[in-house]
């Protein structure tokens, strides 16, 4: 497929909660002629006490599987599309669609099933406003009847079916096996699907509209009115992703990253704003220090001490099969010359403490454990910290200024992004301080 000035756009919820966000989309649309691949997730809240589509059809499916009628949620979700279809004019219906989900419900459908009608019924609606083919996604987005995505068969589909149409509407967040049973990604879904069309089309950007413009260098509820990124390399994304800054769902970066397509994210609200660029190499213009700050709560981190275990062969593989065979994961993994820690979500520890310490009392034989359940992680990703000298005495010297005890640092070995463990009280102390120190 040709890629000469193709965009893929993903909107997401908010950005389709009601008609007039519907008419924001189809001027941003229309706006440029690129524009010819469109993903939209389900309409989302309209205002701060309104629910999502998608929580309404979870509620629908529960009732239905209760044994109750549900027509009173059905009732709210057939009105949520009616508004829209009434206030543009559309002359698409429903009713049928809605036949085919209540009998589809009554025979046991999934929750799967039941999550993607809010993107199957939006797509429908916004390819009948644009006048673009509508592609279901369940045509085309593959999935093993286990339930794991199929990426290559995903794209071989994806790409033989949109080289037939000039313009095109693709349901986001769902797909189907080879009997027709729907599976979905986990929430944000659509962000993967957006993904997975530009990579398919080949397109020379990948726009994902929401209702924020772009990414914050912090939390702004912790921070207030942080500075916005302007542009990131797709590695300071993944860092920020999965440290806990939550634009974009982490796993939309594997396809447009593989084939080195551009993420713009925008402001369906505010299109003239530039938003944040995340692509593979910045220019010298668009390089600053520090791209954020970002972290989560509620971890732990149990320590192992053996004496000499620098000099035991095979330490560290027994210390990983004592998780593996538990099946946790870990966040961190810093080390000494006799202690080694290992940092992995609390909720996850506590789960499984008893059977964890088990396996390391069995395979380790240390001479002590140790477990800290108050820790949070706080990260600072950016070029800076490994290219500009004074970064790291600002670092900690803001950290001690602030009175906050540093239990774990770990720098990436990438150089872009150094973690500290903290307690959890002094978790947005440490952020303030990191912002105040790096970026003000």
């Amino acid at each position: 497929m040709n890629s000469e000035h193709v965009i893929a756009a993903k909107f997401g919820g908010s950005s389709l909660a009601d008609a007039k966000q519907f008419r924001k989309v189809k001027e941003i649309v229309e706006s440029d002629p690129g524009r010819r691949y469109i993903v939209p997730s389900a309409p989302g809240k309209r205002f701060e006490d309104d629910e999502k589509v998608t929580d309404l059809l979870y509620e629908y499916y529960a009732e239905i599987n209760q044994g109750k009628s549900g027509k009173a949620t059905q009732k709210k979700i057939r009105a949520r599309y009616q508004d829209i279809i009434d206030e543009l004019g559309l002359s698409v219906s429903l009713d049928r669609e809605f036949e085919r989900i209540e009998y589809a419900f009554s025979k046991g459908a999934g929750e799967a099933y039941a999550a993607s009608r809010g993107e199957y019924l939006c797509g429908l609606l916004l390819a009948d406003y644009l006048e673009y083919e509508f592609v279901d996604a369940a045509e085309v987005v593959r999935f093993g009847q286990d339930g794991y995505f199929e990426d290559e068969r995903t794209n071989f589909f994806l790409r033989g079916r949109l080289a037939r149409a000039e313009r095109a509407v693709i349901p986001g967040f769902y797909g189907a096996d080879d009997a027709g049973e729907i599976h979905t990604f986990t929430r944000g879904g659509s962000d993967v699907t957006g993904a997975l069309v530009a990579r398919a089309v080949q397109a020379e950007l990948y726009e994902n509209w929401t209702d924020v413009s772009g990414f914050l260098l912090a939390d702004p509820s912790i921070i207030e009115d942080p500075r916005k990124i302007n542009a990131m390399t797709f590695a300071e994304l993944r860092e920020l992703s999965y440290r806990g800054a939550a634009v974009l769902h982490e796993d939309a970066v594997y396809p447009a990253r593989r084939e080195g397509i551009p993420i713009h994210i925008r402001n369906t609200n505010h299109p003239e704003e530039k938003g944040t660029l995340i692509c593979r190499k910045l220019s010298p213009e668009q390089e600053i220090p520090i791209t954020g700050i970002a972290g989560r709560k509620s971890f732990a981190a149990i320590s192992i001490a053996k004496n000499r275990m620098n000099a035991q062969i095979g330490f560290c593989h027994k210390l990983l099969e004592a998780f593996d065979e538990n099946h946790i994961t870990f966040e961190h993994m810093p080390s000494g010359i006799d202690t080694i820690s290992v940092i992995l979500p609390l909720e996850e520890y506590r789960q499984k403490q008893e059977a964890i310490t088990a396996s390391l009392q069995r395979l380790l034989r240390p001479d002590k454990i140790s477990v800290d359940e108050d820790m949070a992680l706080v990260t600072v990703v950016g070029r800076g910290m490994r290219s500009e000298s004074g970064i790291a005495a600002r670092f900690f010297g803001s950290l001690g200024e602030a009175r906050v005890n540093i239990k774990m640092i770990d720098m990436g070995s990438n150089e872009i992004n150094c973690t500290i463990g903290v307690s959890n009280g002094d978790f947005e102390t440490a952020i303030r301080a990191l912002y105040d120190a790096l970026v003000q």
